[in-house]
């Protein structure tokens, strides 16, 4: 500590990817934050992000350890290495950043949380959508009552394959875990964020392309209260016509959510008279709706409200044992910038998670994105990669109970 100030938590970052530079780039200048090494068994790759970056340039993990001036490590190397330099670092006292998946199997991934637990230090999983402003918008509008809790979850991923040749590790379950694993946890963890529950049980499929690796799969997911969850990613597409859907039905509301990374949400709903009113104020509660920390807003945010009244009848409806009496018509547009701020969103939810180990490790707090949360999404998509290939239903882990397991590494 210096004149009074609390010192900067210092972060090795092991694993010099494209990936590594975009982390570095979306972090720089996080407060509380500074590099202090970067490690990557590719000496090439090590000097020239270091260089970049003005810090020294390290070959291994275990060289990061050996520095005093490394309190957390951040993890961006591939999926199958995640757990087990996950668990090296927490042995070693220190902090964690980790790329998701937490790991590739339940197993693995119930031992990091097992040891994150022991030593009593901070893991983050880099589940960027716990840190995106549209999705938290939709939490703060469920927890006003302005939306129910949903009771169907629906996610559809058309992505692009255009750079992922046939010897991509992408396609290699051993290095990736397979799409549920390496892509879908992404998307079982926003359905348990937004459920607000613990999946049960999956069905799954798988689809090969021809003479090819599988390439397309769907779960289909039961939560608590007969809320189902469905999830399908197909890497099948160029860039430029990739298109991804999330869904949400609240019941006499829904929200249409676009983009794996989303930047504009659109909110149909029907209400009496008080609630039209409450949604006509959201535009005056733009910031406290979207605040995320360690998020930047760029300032063209907004959000749009128009209220049809008396668009249905007086006349009580009724859905699934529900009545009420809602005649007014609302839909309500809530934009990040649109499609060319994308990148920006993407970047400010990786800082907004590193700024949450941050404050975390200073406050002594859980993270949002904690390594349960890592473990619950790796359970769910361990599940149903076996659904698909036995073709039964599968119950997914408690990620209570494989905590409590303390599996080893």
């Amino acid at each position: 500590m210096t004149g009074g100030a609390l010192a900067p938590l210092g972060v090795g970052l092991v694993g010099c990817g494209g990936f590594a530079e975009f982390v570095l780039d979306a972090v720089a200048g996080l407060p509380g934050l500074r590099l202090a090494a970067v490690a990557d068994p590719s000496r090439d790759r090590a000097e020239r992000l270091g260089a970049r970056h003005g810090v020294p340039a390290l070959a291994s993990l275990d060289e990061l350890l050996g520095r005093d001036d490394v309190a957390a490590v951040l993890i961006a190397t591939p999926p199958a290495t995640h757990a087990a330099m996950a668990i090296t670092a927490l042995r070693a006292g220190r902090h964690v950043f980790c790329e998701k998946p937490l790991a590739t199997t339940t197993e693995d991934a119930s031992a990091v949380a097992h040891e994150a637990r022991l030593a009593g230090r901070v893991l983050v999983v880099d589940h960027v959508l716990r840190y995106n402003p549209l999705l938290r918008a939709v939490r703060h509008l469920t927890e006003r009552g302005l939306l129910a809790p949903p009771r169907r979850f629906l996610f559809e991923n058309d992505a692009s394959d255009e750079d992922l040749g046939p010897d991509h590790w992408f396609w290699d379950p051993a290095h990736s875990g397979g799409i549920f694993v390496e892509h879908g946890v992404h998307f079982f963890d926003a359905a348990r964020t937004l459920l607000g529950s613990d999946p049960v049980s999956v069905r799954a499929t798988a689809v090969a392309r021809p003479g090819g690796p599988v390439d397309m799969v769907s779960a289909d997911v039961v939560h608590p209260g007969g809320v189902l969850a469905s999830h399908l990613h197909s890497f099948t597409h160029a860039h430029r016509a990739e298109r991804q859907l999330m869904r949400l039905d609240h019941g006499f509301a829904e929200t249409r959510i676009s983009g794996w990374i989303p930047v504009r949400a659109e909110i149909s709903s029907w209400t009496d008279e008080a609630g039209a009113h409450r949604w006509q104020q959201l535009p005056d509660q733009l910031g406290e709706l979207l605040s995320v920390d360690g998020f930047r807003p760029h300032g063209e945010e907004g959000i749009t409200v128009r209220v049809e009244r008396d668009a249905g009848s007086a006349a009580p409806a009724r859905g699934r044992g529900e009545q009420r009496t809602v005649p007014h018509h609302v839909t309500a547009v809530i934009d990040l910038g649109g499609e060319a701020r994308k990148p920006y969103v993407y970047a400010q939810s990786v800082r907004a998670a590193v700024a949450d180990l941050v404050r975390a490790v200073r406050e002594g707090t859980p993270p949002v994105a904690d390594a349960v949360s890592g473990l619950a999404a790796v359970a769910v998509a361990e599940a149903a990669t076996l659904a698909a290939s036995t073709g039964t239903e599968q119950r997914v882990l408690s990620p209570d109970l494989a905590v409590s397991g303390g599996a080893s590494a």
